[in-house]
This record gives structure tokens, C-alpha cells and sequence, in this order.
């Protein structure tokens, strides 16, 4: 399961850009925390630690603890801005949830056993349709990964949702369609030696069936002059 995460924080005196730049200046990221029919709090939170929480992968399917002068309020990330040319974390959005509220999150693909699939043995490449799976669970139980085992899988297979084995008290926030996640493809020599064979079997072109039926009509009218 994701671990539960702690980040400290610091209430915002002022809004508006200017408020937000100065911040920034000081290593802080100006945030926000809202949801639970509650009024939204505007907060501040060092850049350093943020961006740390962010390089573990799964800071966004993590319930996060945003701690403001010693009171707690448990949160799940929904989004995060990014400077467009250095990168670094210019906004948060923080969601306000219970103990065990129904979360939707985008939660990481990890294919094992590789090594089990006889159609990459023989050359065929692994292609990922959904690298993340948007899933429904409790926010207490929320999976920091989803595994998906290789074994047997030859070129032309496909895994499905519906194939896919989910933790306990988890479900797929599509439910409307049975969509693909990954499949076992040719790689481009193959695909190319299998055109080219396909070409070689080709039945005769139009104009050459064209000669044919003229010869036909030919010899038919050769037979009445006769």
C-alpha cells in the first residue's frame, strides 16, 4: 500500500501573484487545501521537502498529512504546477478527505516476470497501452503499485482490465469498457518479413487478368471468322 506522508506547512497571510512570487523567492510553494464542504486554506510549503516527496514516484496516489501549526488535516495531491522551463514545483492543489473516503487515483503499471513470456523470448516487444490505472479504493488502502505478471504471454496477446488482479476493495473507475493495458507486439523485422511474404503470395494483378479475357474474346471471334 502508498505510505501515509507528512508535510509540514504554513498559512498564507497574503494572495494574488505578487504574494506568491515573493514566496517562491524564499524556497516556499504557495498551496491550496480545499474539499469536505469546508472553506479553502491557503498554505505555503518548503520546495525542498516537496520536491523530495515528488522523486518517490507515487506522491500523488499518497494520502499526505499537511500539518499546520501542529493540527494535521489529512489530504490527498490532485494536481501540481510546474515552472515551464525550470521545472520546479510552483503550485499544489491538496484535497481534504476522510479516514476512509472513496478516492480516485492514478495508480503506476509494473510488469514482472519478463523473462516467462515465450513472445518476447522470441524477439516481441512489450507495449504499454495505460502506464498508470485510474482506480476507485479506500483512502486508507490505497496501492502504491499495481503488478502485472508476463508469464505465457505470446505475440499478438493482450492484457485487459478485466484480466488485471486488483487488491481487495478495488476498482477500476472505468467500469464502461473492457480496455487494454498492454500487448505483446511483432517487432519491425518480423512484421516486415511477414509483408513481404504476404506480398509474394499476391494473386495475379487486374491487367494481367485484363490480358487474359481479351486473348479470351480474341480466340472466340477468331472462331467465328473461321
Amino acid at each position: 500500500m502508498s505510505e501515509q506522508l507528512t508535510l509540514p506547512a504554513e498559512a498564507r497571510d497574503r494572495a494574488g501573484k505578487g504574494a506568491s512570487r515573493a514566496l517562491r523567492r524564499e524556497g516556499r510553494v504557495p498551496a491550496v487545501v480545499y474539499g469536505e464542504k469546508k472553506e479553502a486554506l491557503s498554505i505555503h510549503v518548503e520546495e525542498k521537502l516537496l520536491t523530495k516527496m515528488l522523486h518517490t514516484g507515487h506522491f500523488m496516489n499518497s494520502v499526505v498529512m499537511v500539518d499546520v501549526g501542529g493540527k494535521a488535516t489529512r489530504t490527498l495531491p490532485k494536481a501540481v504546477d510546474f515552472h515551464p522551463v525550470s521545472s520546479r514545483p510552483i503550485h499544489v492543489d491538496f484535497l481534504r478527505i476522510g479516514e476512509h473516503s472513496k478516492v480516485t487515483v492514478a495508480v503506476p503499471v509494473r510488469f514482472d516476470n519478463e523473462e516467462a513470456s515465450p513472445g518476447l523470448k522470441r524477439g516481441g516487444v512489450l507495449n504499454v497501452v495505460q502506464h498508470e490505472l485510474l482506480l476507485v479504493c479506500d483512502a486508507a488502502h490505497i496501492p502504491s503499485e499495481i503488478h502485472l505478471p508476463l508469464d505465457g504471454l505470446e505475440i499478438g496477446d493482450s492484457i485487459h482490465i478485466s484480466q488485471v488482479k486488483l487488491p481487495s476493495g478495488v476498482t477500476p473507475a472505468n467500469t464502461d469498457e473492457d480496455f487494454t493495458v498492454a500487448t505483446i507486439v511483432a517487432p519491425s523485422a518480423m512484421k516486415a518479413e511477414e509483408e513481404e511474404t504476404a506480398a509474394e503470395g499476391e494473386v495475379p494483378t487486374v491487367g494481367e487478368e485484363g490480358e487474359g479475357e481479351a486473348g479470351a474474346e480474341g480466340e472466340a471471334e477468331g472462331g467465328e471468322e473461321a
